[in-house]
C-alpha cells in the first residue's frame, strides 16, 4: 500500500453553472486504501464506491467539492481545524463521536464481522474468541468493539494504522482473527490470499452505542447549511436511483441498511 501521498492531491468535481455552490467544500477522505470505497488506480486517480458517491452526492446537494486524502487519525482533527469541511471516509455515526463533530443522515451501513484462519474454530463471540489474537484498525468503532467485548477474554488485541496491515498480519498467521466492516472484508477475501487463508467466522451481535448508527458525512458543529445541503444530496441520490446506480458497479445489493 502507498503510504505517500501528495498534500495537494485533490479530485475536483465541477457541477453545471447556476447550482454549484460560491466555495469549494473540501471533503476529506483517509489517505489510506480501503477499497472498495475508496483507493487509487495504477494512474493515482482515486476511485471507489465512496469516491463515486462523493461526487453524486455533493451534485445533487448543489455543492462543488474537491477531495482531499488526509491520514484517518488525523481526519477529524483537520475538520475541527479548519483543513477540510467534511469527512466522507466511511465513517460511523457515534455518540462519542458526536461530542466532537456533527454528521449527516447516514448514507450506508452495512455488518460488522470476524474473519479468521481456515480450519481453527471460533466464532464472533466472546466465547467463540477465548485466548485468539484480534487485529483491529486503530482509532476505529471495531476497535471499541474489540475492547469493550472482546479484549477480556482474547490472548491479545493488536492494533493497527490500516486495515490492509491487519489483513496482511492475519495472512502471515501473526494474529488469528480480524473484525471490520463486512464490505471492506469481502474485498479482502476476494484476493487470492485472502481465499487462501481465511473465512468469515459469523457477524458481531449489534451495539449502535459502539458500532454506531450507519456512515454519515463528519461536519463541524454549526455547519447547518453544510448539513443541509448534504442531507438534500443523500436524499436525492437515493430518490432518482442514482445511489442503486453507482451501488450496482460495486456490490450484489443494497449497503444502505435498515
Amino acid at each position: 500500500m502507498k503510504k505517500a501521498m501528495t498534500a495537494a492531491l485533490a479530485l475536483s468535481f465541477g457541477l453545471m453553472a447556476g447550482v454549484a455552490s460560491a466555495e469549494t467544500v473540501k471533503v476529506g477522505i483517509a489517505a489510506e486504501a480501503y477499497p472498495p470505497f475508496a483507493s487509487q488506480d495504477a494512474s493515482g486517480a482515486w476511485v471507489g464506491w465512496e469516491v463515486e458517491m462523493i461526487g453524486a452526492i455533493c451534485a445533487a446537494g448543489g455543492l462543488t467539492c474537491e477531495i482531499v486524502p488526509v491520514a484517518w487519525d488525523g481526519i477529524i482533527p483537520a475538520l475541527t481545524a479548519g483543513q477540510i469541511d467534511a469527512i466522507m471516509a466511511s465513517m460511523s455515526i457515534t455518540e462519542e463521536r458526536m461530542k466532537t463533530i456533527d454528521f449527516s443522515d447516514k448514507y450506508y451501513n452495512t455488518p460488522t464481522v470476524v474473519v479468521g484462519t481456515k480450519g481453527m474454530e471460533m466464532d464472533a463471540t466472546p466465547e467463540g474468541l477465548t485466548g485468539k489474537i484480534i487485529g483491529v484498525q486503530v482509532s476505529t468503532v471495531h476497535q471499541a468493539y474489540v475492547e469493550k467485548y472482546f479484549a477480556p477474554v482474547a490472548a491479545e488485541v493488536k492494533t493497527y494504522q490500516t486495515q490492509d496491515e491487519a489483513n496482511q498480519d492475519l495472512v502471515a498467521g501473526r494474529i488469528d482473527a480480524i473484525q471490520a466492516d463486512s464490505i471492506a472484508l469481502d474485498a479482502f477475501l476476494a484476493t487470492p490470499e485472502g481465499q487462501a487463508c481465511c473465512e468469515v467466522k459469523g457477524t458481531v451481535a449489534d451495539d449502535p452505542a459502539v458500532l454506531g448508527l450507519g456512515v454519515g458525512v463528519g461536519l463541524r458543529k454549526g455547519e447547518d447549511d453544510l448539513k443541509a445541503a448534504f442531507n438534500k444530496g443523500i436524499a436525492g441520490v437515493l430518490a432518482d436511483g442514482t445511489y442503486d446506480k453507482v451501488t450496482a458497479g460495486y456490490f450484489a445489493s443494497s449497503i444502505y441498511g435498515n
